[in-house]
């Protein structure tokens, strides 16, 4: 394959954010250990890889729905940030959209195979959550071409909230704790939602999109990862402090972390300031997750 078709492929995918799905993925699974037993470097890899293949599903689908309206593009910095090569595949030529709709089979494919090997009734609950996470995922992107009312960015999220709570249902059983998840993660999601918009600000006007920004404006995106921060930081503290000491340690960074981003995200009048309360939402992640994978073992 041509190294320009690689790139094409690595941009398609994200490729460089690779490790972030299987970690959040597993933090569920690592979650279910405590509470179900059942731990082992088998089930652990399962769960790697169905979080891989699917997560990099959705990415595809997103390119896939959204191939015309990314021609419009005019501001690149978020695109930069998201693909290690900084281009649209399929706008560019570089992937046809046959090619994608293919990648997008095979790796729904490969999860799916993946997903059927694990027990049941788990192989039915994470199946359907990746079921409706694509689902949403294309209502998200469709929905906010016509909206008065964010509903699809308050729908659409589900899919990024529910995805570590597959992973807690590979082993686990819905419960109050997968619950819990839940609502500890949908407000970071809409955070980070918010995050994304204001940044992209420039290019959904162009693309018509009705995002949060466009419907309401900076200032009060601005007021909508505020309110998003502190819904998560009162559910975070809920759901950490039942977990162990070291998860009251990741919500303290996870603290400093986001109200550092928002304070950045409150000064800051354009996208360059913007961009760079990005990396620490998503370090913030990265410090959660791995607190509790690192949990289990302490």
């Amino acid at each position: 394959m041509p190294f320009e078709s690689v790139k094409a492929y690595l941009d398609l995918t994200r490729l460089h954010f690779f490790i972030v799905w299987p970690l959040l993925f597993c933090s569920g699974l690592f979650l279910s250990f405590i509470q179900y037993s059942g731990f082992s470097w088998l089930l652990v890899a399962k769960a790697a890889l169905i979080a891989l293949f699917g997560f990099e599903a959705g990415f595809v689908l997103n390119d896939i729905v959204d191939a015309d309206l990314d021609r419009r593009d005019i501001d690149h910095k978020l695109t930069m940030y998201w693909r290690p090569f900084g281009t649209r595949p399929i706008p560019s030529g570089g992937v046809t959209p046959r090619q994608a709709r293919v990648l997008f089979l095979v790796l729904f494919a490969a999860a799916s195979a993946l997903i059927f090997t694990l027990p049941y009734p788990s192989s039915i609950y994470v199946f359907a959550i990746m079921v409706y996470c694509y689902a949403m995922e294309y209502y998200y992107q469709v929905k906010k071409r016509n909206q008065d009312f964010p509903i699809a960015q308050l729908l659409g999220r589900t899919d990024f909230a529910f995805f570590p709570v597959a992973g807690y249902l590979v082993n686990g059983q819905p419960d109050a704790t997968a619950l819990a998840y839940f609502l500890f993660f949908y407000p970071f999601a809409q955070t980070h939602l918010g995050v994304n918009d204001i940044i992209d600000y420039a290019n959904d006007e162009t693309r018509g999109l009705k995002t949060i920004t466009v419907l309401y404006g900076v200032e009060n995106t601005k007021r909508w990862i505020q309110l998003f921060t502190a819904l998560h930081l009162i559910a975070a503290f809920l759901f950490f402090r039942g977990l162990g000491g070291i998860m009251m340690y990741s919500f303290a960074a996870g603290l400093v972390l986001l109200l550092a981003a928002n304070a950045l995200i409150l000064r800051s009048r354009d996208s360059t300031g913007w961009l760079k309360a990005l990396p620490m939402i998503h370090v913030t992640m990265l410090i959660y997750v791995a607190s509790m994978i690192a949990n289990y073992f302490m």
